[in-house]
């Protein structure tokens, strides 16, 4: 298997309603306004998955803000609202490994929970990326509210970071321990995970995870 990169994004947009929106529905890739068809309506993606974690019964958005009023956290323009991490395969493992679309859906909740669990969630898998580059891609986007108390992970230096009602503030450490001296986590239990390629970085910062 090849390299896959792994990115992370944030916003303080209060619309959580905005991050499902976008994620299942077709958007212009230069200005990120939603794709219309003839009459005005939203496109659905094609061949996506979906999955919604840790929000009960309620949809992302309505977990979200009844889990903020619960603890009174993001209430300010100023807060981060969401935590958005993109892992992006090679688009030659389709064809060469028999990577489907199903299968990075699936390491994408295992990886959710692995690592950011106690978080309201979504995963959803695309299988196309931008200028149709058959990248299939995972996004993870997480209430930046923690509602659960969660095992203390290496990436963590603080006790605040495994408490409920807390908020996940070590982005930054999170993707500085995917590099290699931290091989032995690699994404999730794909059988050929065991080493990472570094990359230069910045924040928000983009690895390369090899499978």
């Amino acid at each position: 298997m090849r390299l896959a990169t792994f990115k992370h994004l944030s916003s303080k947009n209060s619309d959580y309603g905005a991050a499902e929106k976008y994620l299942l529905f077709g958007h212009d890739e230069f200005t990120n306004k939603p794709v219309l068809d003839e009459s005005g309506r939203l496109i659905p993606c094609e061949n996506c998955r979906f999955a919604i974690l840790n929000c009960g019964n309620d949809d992302f958005a309505i977990a979200c803000m009844k889990s903020n009023l619960q603890y009174g956290k993001n209430r300010n323009r100023g807060d981060v609202k969401i935590h958005h991490y993109i892992i992006s395969f090679d688009p030659r493992d389709s064809v060469e490994n028999g990577l489907t679309v199903d299968r990075v859906q699936e390491l994408g909740e295992q990886f959710c929970h692995e690592h950011f669990a106690g978080h309201q969630a979504i995963v959803c898998t695309h299988a196309d990326g931008h200028n149709h580059s058959r990248n299939i891609h995972c996004h993870i986007v997480i209430n930046s509210l923690r509602i659960e108390d969660v095992p203390l992970l290496p990436y963590m230096d603080r006790p605040a970071d495994t408490k409920a009602g807390c908020k996940h503030r070590c982005a930054e450490a999170t993707m500085d321990y995917f590099l290699p001296s931290n091989s032995s986590t690699i994404l999730l239990n794909h059988p050929s995970s065991r080493n990472l390629s570094n990359t230069p970085q910045s924040y928000p910062s983009s690895v390369s995870l090899l499978r």
